[in-house]
C-alpha cells in the first residue's frame, strides 16, 4: 500500500511517500518543508513527489499524519490539506501523536527493569520542549508490537522533573535532555523521529483499524492557543 506521510508540527516539516506491505515499511522519498511556508509548499510537494515516482493521487492508499503536539499554525495547515485530499479520494487517515512516535522509538532498547522484561511491557515517558518553560509529556505502556496511551499532558519543568523519576524518559530535544540530567533525572536522547518512524507506527495503527474520517481528524494541541489564553472575558451586560 502507498502511504502519504506528513509532519507539519514543528519549525520544519516533511512530506514522504512510503510503501507498506505485511510488516515491512519502506520510505521511498522524504522531502523537507521549511517552517513558516507550509501552506505554500505542502500541496505542491505532494504533487511533485507523486509525479516523480510515477503515481497519481488515486494511488494513495492511506494518509499518515502527525496530529500534534506542536505548532498551532503548522498543524492547522497540514491537517487541512490532508482533510481535503482524504475527502476527495475517500481514503482513510491515520493520526499519529509525535509523543507516541518518540516513545515507540524505544521499543528496540533494553527495558529498564526485570519486571517489565518478564511482562514484555514497560512504561515510557516521551518528552518534547513546549516552550515557555513547559514540557509536552506523553506516558505510554510500550510492548512489541503495540503501545497504550496512559496520558498526554502539558507540564511545567518542575512538574515534569518531579513526576518523571520512576519512568524511562526519552526525548529528541537536546536542551531539554540536558536540563533534565542537571535536575538529577535519567533521560535517553534520540534523534527526532523522521518519516520512517512515523510511517511504521502509522502502518501498525492502520492495520489495527485505528483510522479517522476527514470530519473526525483533529489537532492534538494538548494546550490552549494564544488566542484562548489571552482572550478578554466577555463583559456582562
Amino acid at each position: 500500500m502507498l502511504l502519504l506521510v506528513t509532519d507539519t508540527s514543528g519549525r520544519h516539516g516533511s512530506v514522504a511517500l512510503a510503501r507498506a506491505e505485511s510488516d515491512a515499511v519502506e520510505v521511498m522519498e522524504s522531502v523537507p518543508l521549511e517552517g513558516g511556508t507550509f501552506s505554500a509548499q505542502l500541496v505542491p510537494q505532494i504533487a511533485s513527489l507523486l509525479a516523480k515516482h510515477g503515481f497519481r493521487k488515486t494511488d494513495i492508499g492511506a494518509f499518515v499524519v502527525i496530529s500534534g503536539p506542536g505548532s498551532f499554525t503548522g498543524l492547522r495547515v497540514g491537517l487541512a490539506a490532508i482533510k481535503a485530499l482524504a475527502e476527495i479520494l475517500k481514503k482513510p487517515i491515520v493520526p499519529v501523536s509525535l509523543l507516541e512516535v518518540v516513545a515507540f522509538a524505544t521499543r528496540a532498547q533494553a527495558p529498564g527493569s526485570q519486571e517489565s522484561r518478564s511482562q514484555g511491557q514497560r512504561k515510557v515517558l516521551a518528552a518534547l520542549d513546549a516552550g515557555r518553560g513547559g514540557v509536552y509529556a506523553g506516558e505510554y505502556e510500550i510492548s512489541d508490537p503495540s503501545s497504550r496511551l496512559v496520558s498526554e499532558r502539558l507540564l511545567t519543568r518542575d512538574e515534569f522533573f518531579s513526576g518523571a523519576r520512576d519512568l524511562q524518559i526519552v526525548t529528541p530535544d537536546e536542551i531539554l535532555a540536558a536540563t533534565t540530567k542537571n535536575a538529577g533525572v535519567s533521560v535517553m536522547t534520540i534523534a527526532r523521529p523522521g518519516a520512517l518512524a512515523i510511517a511504521q507506527l502509522g502502518w501498525r495503527k492502520l492495520q489495527a483499524g485505528q483510522t479517522v474520517t476527514p470530519a473526525e481528524l483533529d489537532a492534538n494541541y494538548i494546550r490552549r492557543s494564544d488566542a484562548e489564553i489571552f482572550a478578554k472575558p466577555a463583559s456582562n451586560r
